[in-house]
């Protein structure tokens, strides 16, 4: 029979959201975008619903907060990831508004009264409207007004969280805003692509040494997205895509993020999904390479933390085995001694998945977008016996193998 998968004590399970995705009823950047009568015509055009493409009310986590982490505290997690939504707390430049960040100070206490300890994230794509309207991260001269912002809230915060993650997946942003011009704003020039990824490095820099400054005990990192790369030039890519940021703010992380979801085969300049089982979006499932990408970040001598891990599975079929497999490969990591502390799943709810809308279903929890019911999959029954044990056990396996996977 095979022997339990033990993880190091002291292992954090936890999910992961952002403000955003779940929240509903904010009100920048990217609102406005969604509402804009050119990406109203454009989903129009492809005979798209574009209520399915507006956030409006989310899955109202911003209210149901604390029945959502009773969910997670019924997976036995001990951590939970999320993001503070800058334009709450900031709707007008330099005007803070203190009723947010008590909200969010409620949301910390709610999640510390279940034994649960809060990741905050700073920046995870949006910005108000005001800082848009600036320019945003286009602009050198507006990293100040971020800094400002993440001061003000580490400054409130401090006594309460230990564990901050400054950027979300910076070079994903600035990819898919300024190569690909398909998000906000929609500014297709690789020379501001360029700029904009250098601005938001010191940003992070400059936010790094100021949470330093408040709290020298406070552990600091960033969620950074990496794909396994094969093919030629996979180097180049690597090294372009995931090593050149880091390198950028190499003295200034406590810790590695990891986001990883899929493996991309490149020939030339062309990328493709593997042949292997596919998601809802089309994206391989390839377990091995959070192990490879693991590898690689060992060199830095960090802890990592899975920051991001997830798939839209909105029959709930892959996800548990999909989870086992993946923890397989971390747990090899860790066996060879890398550094990994922790795994966030994405996500903890069914949300608002950025420009593909609504219909991807990444939650490990479902939600009725009609009603806002809340209702566990049977991935999250799973995860949260793996999260009990901190382990994967044989009866773990005879669970999923019993019920559904994707082999």
């Amino acid at each position: 029979m095979e022997k339990d998968l033990k993880f190091p004590e002291g292992f954090l399970w936890g999910t992961a959201t952002s403000a955003h995705q779940v929240e509903g009823n904010n009100h920048n950047q990217w609102t406005e975008w969604e509402e804009s009568p050119k990406r109203i015509n454009y989903l129009k055009s492809k005979e798209l619903n574009p209520a399915d493409f507006i956030s409006a009310g989310a899955c109202d986590h911003y209210n149901h907060c604390e029945e959502d982490f009773d969910l997670a505290k019924a997976m036995n997690n001990n951590t939970h990831r999320f993001s503070i939504e800058w334009s709450r707390i900031e709707p007008q430049e330099g005007n803070f508004n203190q009723a947010e960040i008590e909200h969010y100070r409620k949301v910390i206490r709610a999640l510390r009264a279940r034994g649960i300890e809060p990741f905050i994230t700073l920046w995870h794509w949006t910005m108000p409207i005001w800082f848009a309207e600036m320019g945003g991260f286009e602009n050198r001269d507006n990293i100040i007004y971020f800094v400002r912002f993440c001061d003000r809230i580490v400054s409130e915060l401090k006594n309460e969280v230990k564990y901050w993650i400054i950027l979300n997946e910076p070079m994903r942003y600035a990819g898919m805003a300024y190569l690909a011009g398909e998000e906000p704003p929609q500014k297709k020039n690789p020379f501001v692509f360029l700029r904009v990824i250098s601005n938001l490095a010191e940003a992070h820099n400059r936010v790094y040494e100021a949470i330093h400054r408040i709290d020298p005990n406070a552990q600091v990192g960033i969620a950074h997205q990496m794909n396994y790369y094969e093919g030629w030039p996979a180097s180049f890519i690597n090294w372009f895509w995931s090593k050149r940021f880091l390198k950028k703010i190499e003295k200034h992380f406590d810790f590695i993020g990891l986001n990883y979801y899929r493996r991309l085969l490149i020939k030339g300049f062309n990328f493709n999904a593997g042949k292997g089982q596919r998601i809802d979006v089309g994206w391989e499932i390839y377990p091995e390479g959070i192990y490879h990408v693991l590898k690689s970040l060992d060199r830095y001598q960090k802890p990592i933390y899975i920051t991001e891990n997830g798939l839209a599975d909105s029959q709930d079929r892959w996800r548990a085995k999909f989870i086992i497999d993946h923890l397989r490969w971390i747990h090899k990591a860790i066996s060879e001694g890398v550094d990994v502390r922790g795994y966030f799943h994405w996500s903890l709810l069914d949300n608002f998945e950025w420009a593909y809308g609504f219909w991807p279903k990444f939650g490990i929890i479902e939600v009725d977008r009609e009603t806002l019911e809340r209702k566990m999959r049977f991935s999250g029954k799973v995860y949260g016996e793996i999260a009990r044990t901190g382990s994967i056990t044989p009866e773990i396996i005879k669970i999923v193998e019993g019920g559904k996977n994707y082999d």
